[in-house]
């Protein structure tokens, strides 16, 4: 079976909400969006080069399929490791409501979450990236579908807006495999699925 995988920005206080711009997202009257744009460095574009060398197909949630397709079907830069994949591979979109979907190679999942996820990862050749996509993410997670997390977190604090880690998320444990900062600091992380937490006492006996 395939790998799939998360790569998502975050606050410091867990905030996934709109980090490429205003307009990105201002669902909930949330006006801070654009908060990861000043720390797009050289690294940060390193590490998201060697993200994007893995894929072999895109899994998206609705919200951030409409803001990808806005945005990379104009960057026809064939050098772009970036644009390159996002134009030319298989990209999934769930939703139960997306009238069509008009970015070449894309397909709408309407059926049976886990059944179509499994079914993706069995048969994608490469990764399974999900990019963003919170929402859909949290759905995932529930069924510990996500296999590795890239979760890369900027020096920042905004108080309000989406959370990936929300209440009532399933009680979850990782293993740390990785770890770099950017030199603009962002704190880019690496985590496996292990299954569920473990739990001690400090206190004596």
């Amino acid at each position: 079976m395939g790998k799939l995988t998360l790569t998502t920005f975050l606050t410091l206080d867990g905030v996934y909400q709109a980090p490429g711009g205003p307009n990105e997202d201002p669902s909930g009257g949330f006006d801070l969006g654009g908060w990861s744009v000043p720390y797009g460095d050289e690294d940060f574009g390193r590490f998201m080069d060697e993200v994007f060398g893995r894929v072999g197909a895109f899994l998206l949630g609705r919200r951030t399929y409409e803001i990808f397709a806005g945005h990379w079907p104009k960057m026809t830069d064939p050098t772009d490791p970036v644009a390159s994949k996002l134009n030319s591979l298989s990209k999934y979109v769930v939703s139960a409501t997306l009238d069509k979907a008009d970015w070449a190679g894309t397909t709408v999942l309407r059926g049976d979450l886990v059944k179509e996820v499994t079914a993706l990862k069995e048969r994608t050749d490469g990764e399974l990236q999900i990019h963003g996509s919170g929402r859909l993410a949290q759905s995932l997670m529930v069924h510990d579908l996500i296999d590795t997390v890239h979760l890369l977190t900027f020096p920042v604090v905004l108080g309000k807006g989406r959370r990936l880690f929300a209440d009532g998320a399933q009680p979850t444990a990782f293993r740390h495999v990785a770890a770099r900062t950017t030199g603009a600091g962002v704190a880019i992380h690496t985590y496996e699925l292990a299954g569920r937490p473990e739990y001690g006492t400090y206190e004596a006996d």
